[in-house]
């Protein structure tokens, strides 16, 4: 069964906050509300009493997880939250009575409620985008090419991002149209954009019975995504 979700590689996010703000113009997000968040975490000493410049730092991006068991929708009265197809948690605002109990069940505090619209919202997966063949903007829009969209069903080697082959064309306009995949650009060297990694440097956010979809890559920091 399709279970769409983001990758990102920890390691290659700059913090430069293009997903977040791409989100919010796409998807018109209300000012103080988010459905990308960009969470900076550290500077923390490599070793216990370490000071700088012996400390690492970085930036771990959290949305809507769309989970396999989403608490959200177990506890929505009106069945407004729900689960597509593809995996992909939605809101359906018809439905929707704004009684906020799927964002007191969400363990990653992700949903909010639309103050002017009185329904509650949170990321989709663009996929209004997603329908028509393109990445979910916080994808397509990442500076750092740290992020990739793909089926969880297929492996996340199958997961793509903007970008050219190794080989190909690699003006701006190329890689809009064209797409890489996780495994095909992972490698040692400068030619490959992504390093390698091993399992035990896949990371989700904390599993409390949700079994949260999206996934993260860190080598050789200390994953602090459960805290």
């Amino acid at each position: 069964m399709t279970h769409y979700a983001i990758l990102t590689d920890l390691n290659k996010c700059v913090g430069c906050l293009a997903c977040s703000i791409s989100c919010k113009v796409v998807n018109n997000v209300p000012i103080g509300s988010y459905w990308n968040k960009v969470l900076r975490i550290g500077p923390n000493p490599r070793q216990e009493g370490g000071q700088w410049p012996d400390v690492y730092t970085y930036f771990l991006t959290v949305q809507c997880q769309h989970c396999k068991n989403p608490a959200c929708v177990q506890v929505c009265p009106t069945e407004a939250s729900h689960v597509l197809a593809d995996g992909t948690v939605q809101i359906d605002k018809s439905k929707c009575i704004g009684c906020q109990f799927c964002a007191m069940a969400c363990p990653y505090g992700v949903r909010y409620l639309n103050e002017e619209e009185r329904v509650v919202e949170k990321c989709t997966l663009c996929e209004q985008k997603v329908a028509q063949g393109e990445l979910p903007q916080c994808v397509s829009q990442c500076g750092g090419r740290a992020r990739f969209f793909g089926d969880l069903e297929k492996g996340i080697e199958s997961f793509e991002a903007p970008g050219v082959p190794l080989e190909g064309d690699k003006s701006y306009d190329a890689q809009v149209k064209s797409r890489i995949r996780l495994g095909d650009v992972t490698g040692e060297g400068c030619d490959y954009p992504v390093k390698p990694y091993k399992d035990s440097e896949v990371y989700h956010l904390p599993n409390v019975g949700n079994d949260p979809g999206f996934v993260y890559i860190l080598r050789n920091e200390q994953w602090q995504g459960q805290e």
